[in-house]
């Protein structure tokens, strides 16, 4: 199950950036996961910047981490 989540954030990620246009910028990319999705405008900006600072061979451990862990939200309280 978690393979199939994972996949299905990216997609909808993608889409969400593809849907910005070309080279979208942080702040763009925080601001249209703030007014689509979930996130509020301060969880937004620290998951673009989680992104841009570790990428995903890191991002993807962690997630591996913190599943075998039973971690889901962490102490950010995000």
């Amino acid at each position: 199950m978690q393979r199939f989540v994972s996949e299905a954030l990216i997609s909808e990620y993608e889409i969400l950036v593809s849907d910005i246009g070309e080279n979208p910028t942080r702040e763009q990319i925080a601001a249209s996961l703030a007014r689509t999705g979930d996130w509020t405008d301060h969880g937004a900006r620290v998951l673009t910047d989680l992104a841009q600072e570790w990428g995903t061979s890191m991002l993807r451990n962690a997630l591996a981490l913190a599943s075998a862990m039973n971690i889901e939200d962490g102490r950010a309280g995000l």
